[in-house]
């Protein structure tokens, strides 16, 4: 399983604003890991806001301008489904490549919850639902949240 063997963080995000962008396909997918998210964010009490995209490709543009209106992080959270064409590849590499350079040019943590699976039962399996295996929006929040504090350390250590 893809997640053994992941961290945990116990990492307190009082005063952190997170922005959380999420697709609108695969509703139910979509469901359980906005839920995650949010909980992983009372966890770390976050101050989040949700923004909705209408897809995975979407996400990118909604991240950058979230990152560029002052948000501490992003969280990305969609779902691409293998299917019988390339389009698979296409948007899986575009997004990825796309939240990557969002966060590099805004120095913005960007919690990356986008599934990508051969089909729904792996997208499932993921979602954090009841009889999910892994809770990858919970994941992305902690990794976001953590990563925000982890800079914070960077920059107060250069002083």
């Amino acid at each position: 399983m893809a997640g053994s063997g992941s961290p945990t963080f116990a990492v307190d995000g009082t005063g952190m604003k997170v922005a959380i962008v999420a697709s609108l396909w695969h509703e139910q997918v979509m469901a359980g890991l906005i839920a995650g998210a949010n909980r992983q964010a009372q966890a770390c009490d976050v101050d989040v806001t949700l923004f909705r995209v209408p897809g995975s490709f979407e996400l990118t543009v909604a991240a950058l301008t979230a990152a560029k209106s002052g948000f501490d992080a992003v969280v990305a959270l969609g779902v691409i489904i293998r299917g019988g064409t390339p389009h698979f590849e296409y948007v899986s590499h575009g997004v990825t490549m796309g939240l990557t350079h969002v966060g590099i040019e805004t120095n913005t943590p960007i919690g990356f919850g986008v599934l990508t699976c051969d089909n729904d039962e792996q997208a499932f399996d993921r979602a954090g639902l009841p009889g999910s295996s892994e809770d990858k929006g919970a994941e992305a929040m902690a990794a976001a949240v953590a990563t925000v504090a982890t800079l914070k350390q960077i920059a107060e250590s250069a002083r």
